[in-house]
């Protein structure tokens, strides 16, 4: 998750390193949240560390400028933003564009309003109306996803001046002479406090909560809690002559913060129910912690944190962030295991650092320090000639040129789909193979038999959606509703959504238990199968309260004592993902312990019968064969699980059917 804060520091402000090893060490976190180690995986919470330093610096910054002349120099102000902003900005979205236009993949059409969103900064705002979701596992991560923070942070650039006029105005407040404004500060903190109750009261568990992540309005608390702390801790007011037991108590202080920032970072996932409850507050708060000594020019937590190679991270951070995402994205092949990922990892971070090192000592250094005006200022004096630009110049220029005429001509469409999601899934179900399914093996065979259920509801997730689409079963015989005819069924209904889940909802789609409940208020009698599951293990390790076992229990409480057959899961998704393969089993077994309780309840183990080869490249859906024998052994599973004649397979001591 995502955006550092640039270095805002002036020739006439203090320069504060311990600030450059902060930065360092909240990008490195996001850097390690998107490589997808699972010992971080809160590390986009370093976005909320830079949300609460950027809000302390400018607000620094702001009240200097108001206490030494009356007034905020508000186009000085915007100009240094743009400086230190747009240049690197700019370049990186051009050699992005230009990239996926020659070497893919190939974006959707929704590339395209990012890269506009991000030029004015209102990324995040065309994210949420765009209904994406920072969270969708099946929605591959855009290289240009992580620049909703950066609208965020300019977005506070361009209104915070005004509002913090309006604040001074309305507390009718005069600065102590230690530079402190308490009224102005509650104030602060006051809208801090709005923020963070907003984000609270939107907050619903059983919602995809990424409206919460991207808003201005609710991730203001953060920048706002760092602008409070900059009206009662202006940094040009500290002095170093402190006693040294206060001294202590602020270094403990920012040590303890730290400690808190890397507990979340262990411990909280982006799913969290906490974080948005309050612990962004939390986060923030603790940030301050950490600011309040790296500040103040007698503690040492500054020179610690001011070491060397965290100062070089850190000053550079920036263009770290603006490259981290789109090199991450761009170089890991959709699907990729983990054989080879800290390879791969270690070869992107040196990436990352080298785009960035280049972006900083030849566009974000020279820039910043007046290079436009010194080109122009020499243009004026020798022309426009060709031959009057140094090689170097001519080369960048050429290479610009070719650059901007590429990505021009990817803005204008080339190289784009508009497959998303389900089409992209379709597409690579396709490519696969042919639809013909597997022969059923001689055992399957002979156990096949006609059903008891004569109607059923079907109620999947997205690794359902390809039972019934002739996209991926061209041949109708070969879709499920044609199977369950095959066992005796008369009446299917299908109710398939990706992104199903039993407890959350996703777009404003129903959860399956409001789908189950809105069957049985119809009147529904007979049969019910539930391919779910798979979005149930993932959002339980993402960190929902909700666990596996109360999800199958509210299923079953709604459904009552109609047979129901449950389809386990199974992916290929190695440790560190929410949907890897370990959290699958663990889902798979809690279903069987969980059968043992209801007498009405079997499991067919597709698990078992599940081919590697069937799977797709995300190693969660799957081929076209792979659906065309899902259907059928659905289909034959629950015919063995609940038969016309005979008795019926399972019970508390064998619940699991083939």
């Amino acid at each position: 998750m995502r955006a550092p804060m640039p270095e805002p520091v002036k020739r006439n402000q203090r320069y504060m390193p311990g600030l450059d090893g902060l930065r360092a060490i909240a990008v490195l976190s996001v850097i390690l949240f998107h490589l997808g180690f699972d010992w971080a995986p809160g590390g986009m919470l370093g976005v909320g560390v830079f949300f609460t330093l950027s809000g302390y610096l400018i607000t620094d910054i702001l009240l200097n400028q108001l206490n030494a002349h009356g007034r905020i120099k508000l186009g000085a102000f915007w100009l240094a933003r743009a400086r230190r902003l747009l240049p690197a900005l700019f370049l990186m979205l051009a050699i992005v564009v230009a990239w996926v236009t020659i070497f893919g993949p190939a974006q959707p059409d929704q590339f395209r309003k990012g890269v506009v969103s991000a030029i004015f900064y209102v990324n995040n705002w065309q994210q949420i109306f765009a209904d994406v979701s920072y969270f969708a596992r099946f929605e591959a991560e855009g290289p240009l996803d992580h620049l909703w923070s950066l609208s965020v942070e300019e977005q506070f650039y361009i209104l915070w001046p005004f509002l913090l006029l309006a604040g001074v105005k309305l507390v009718h407040e005069r600065p102590l002479p230690s530079g402190v404004r308490p009224r102005l500060a509650l104030l602060t903190i006051a809208g801090a406090l709005a923020s963070t109750i907003l984000m609270a009261i939107l907050y619903e568990p059983s919602f995809d909560p990424s409206r919460l992540y991207f808003g201005t309005d609710t991730r203001a608390g953060g920048l706002l809690f760092g602008a409070a702390l900059a009206m009662v801790w202006p940094s040009r007011k500290l002095s170093r002559r402190i006693a040294p037991q206060a001294r202590n108590t602020l270094d403990a202080l920012g040590v303890a913060g730290l400690a808190i920032i890397a507990l979340m970072i262990w411990r909280c996932g982006e799913l969290s129910p906490f974080l948005y409850r309050g612990g962004f507050m939390i986060l923030s708060l603790a940030t301050v912690m950490v600011l309040m000594p790296l500040t103040h020019p007698a503690c040492r937590l500054g020179t610690w944190l001011g070491v060397q190679p965290l100062r070089w991270v850190g000053v550079r951070s920036y263009g770290i962030y603006l490259w981290q995402t789109p090199i991450i994205v761009l170089t890991t092949p959709q699907g990729a295991g983990h054989e080879d990922s800290l390879t791969r990892s270690l070869l992107q971070v040196a990436a990352i650092f080298a785009i960035a090192a280049l972006s900083w000592r030849f566009v974000e250094e020279p820039i910043r320090h007046g290079a436009i005006g010194r080109f122009f200022a020499r243009r004026r004096a020798v022309g426009w000639k060709w031959e009057t630009f140094a090689p170097p110049m001519r080369v960048a220029i050429v290479g610009m040129g070719i650059v901007l005429v590429i990505a021009a001509a990817g803005m204008a469409g080339l190289n784009s789909t508009s497959a998303e999601g389900n089409d992209i899934r379709a597409e690579q179900a396709r490519a696969e193979g042919t639809t013909k399914p597997p022969p059923l093996t001689k055992a399957q065979a002979e156990d096949s038999t006609k059903s008891s259920c004569k109607a059923v509801v079907h109620i999947g997730d997205s690794t359902s959606e390809g039972l019934d689409n002739a996209e991926y079963l061209p041949i109708e015989s070969q879709r499920i509703p044609a199977r369950y005819a095959e066992v005796g069924v008369k009446e299917v209904h299908m109710e398939v959504t990706g992104a199903t889940s039993i407890e959350e909802r996703f777009e404003g789609n129903p959860n399956a238990q409001e789908v189950a409940a809105a069957w049985k208020a119809e009147g529904f009698k007979g049969c019910w199968v539930l391919a779910l599951g798979t979005n149930e293990a993932a959002n339980v390790a993402a960190g929902s309260t909700v666990t596996e076992r109360e999800r199958i229990e509210k299923m079953m409480t709604i459904i009552g004592d109609e047979p129901v057959l449950w389809v386990n899961v199974r992916s290929i998704v190695e440790a560190g993902d929410p949907y890897s393969k370990g959290n699958m089993e663990k889902w798979d077994e809690e279903l069987v312990t969980a059968c043992a309780t209801y007498p009405n309840m079997r499991v067919y183990d597709w698990a078992s019968d599940l081919k590697d080869e069937w799977f797709i490249e995300d190693g969660i859906h799957f081929t076209s064969p792979g659906y065309a024998a899902r259907a059928e052994l659905i289909a034959n599973a629950l015919a063995h699980a609940f038969p016309e004649k005979g008795e019926t397979e399972g019970g508390s001591k064998n619940c699991v059917v083939s």
